[in-house]
């Protein structure tokens, strides 16, 4: 029988070094050419969108897809895992703090490989639920001593500094713009639903890592073309997901500041095919859209933890 885990399962079960061990993986094996991923396809709703993305990691014994719907600014998401070796149905999983974790492993894995091994100032912009687990993500990968963050909202900013800081042990102090949060900083984070950019490239000090995980629609930006022209190497987690996606991308692509081509996948940077990084002086850039590959890898660790565990309900299917 399958097994039913929900959020307060998943929030037992997961830890943030358990997503960076499980997308590491998962990348490093579709850099070698033994895992599947598919981009997310869309379909309209009456007031919002159906997203579903699916991957399959033969290796690992795993595949899967995560289905999720956007309405009226909620989003409900589901993981249903399956077994490759009979297709049985192992797990269906309620997935928001799994996507949460996702996403902020995803961030330190290409920080990782990335940013300069010696990167102690933080800036992010955004203060919202992915925010969280970006900041826990990099702080668990590079030595960051002193954080600086911002979001438009007062209230939420005092009570993310103070939340995050209590969590990291690293102070996270509230910055009065967004340009002061990304100034002479070694990684900056951009975690917003921005339309418009909220980073711009003029503020970017020399060996700069930036990480971009919000505006996954053409129509949305969260960098300004400079950030993207500046950049000696852009990496994304999906090529064929960034075209379909990436509004920054293809913004920086129309201005002529930028081809296509030239994005790299964060696989290959995982198994060395390709370079994160040459000099200490470069500005780097991993535009994140989050793939499936990610949230089928960690759902199978959680999957097993829970069966190790003995939690979750069962499904008579």
């Amino acid at each position: 029988m399958a097994t039913f885990l929900r959020e307060s399962d998943i929030e037992k079960l997961v830890t943030m070094q358990m997503a960076l061990d499980a997308v590491e993986q998962a990348l490093r094996l579709k850099g070698e050419g033994t895992a599947e991923n598919t981009p997310r396809r869309r379909c309209r709703l009456e007031n919002g969108f159906l997203h579903v993305m699916s991957a399959s990691l033969p290796t690992l014994g795993v595949a899967g897809l995560k289905s999720y719907t956007t309405s009226h600014g909620k989003a409900q998401f589901l993981v249903h895992l399956y077994d490759t070796t009979d297709g049985k149905l192992l797990a269906v999983m309620e997935a928001n703090k799994l996507g949460q974790a996702r996403t902020g492993a995803a961030s330190a894995v290409a920080a990782r490989h990335m940013a300069r091994e010696k990167s102690s100032r933080l800036g992010i912009i955004g203060t919202g639920w992915q925010a969280r687990s970006q900041l826990e993500g990099i702080c668990a990968v590079l030595p960051i001593e002193t954080i600086a963050a911002f979001g438009p909202t007062t209230s939420n900013l005092e009570a993310f500094c103070k939340e995050m800081t209590a969590k990291l042990g690293v102070p996270v102090q509230p910055a009065a713009t967004a340009e002061e949060a990304s100034r002479e900083k070694d990684v900056v984070v951009t975690a917003t639903t921005a339309k418009e950019p909220v980073l711009q490239g003029e503020w970017l000090a020399e060996g700069t890592h930036v990480t971009a995980i919000g505006a996954n629609f053409l129509t949305r930006r969260e960098l300004d073309v400079e950030v993207v022209r500046r950049s000696a190497c852009v990496i994304v987690d999906s090529a064929e997901q960034a075209m379909l996606e990436s509004g920054d991308l293809a913004s920086a692509v129309e201005a002529g500041a930028f081809f296509w081509e030239d994005a790299r996948e964060l696989s290959a940077v995982v198994t060395g095919e390709y370079p994160g990084r040459e000099d200490d002086r470069e500005i780097t850039l991993f535009k994140s859209h989050g793939i499936a590959l990610e949230d089928v890898a960690l759902a199978a660790r959680i999957y097993a933890a829970a069966t190790k565990s003995r939690v979750g309900e069962k499904l008579d299917l």
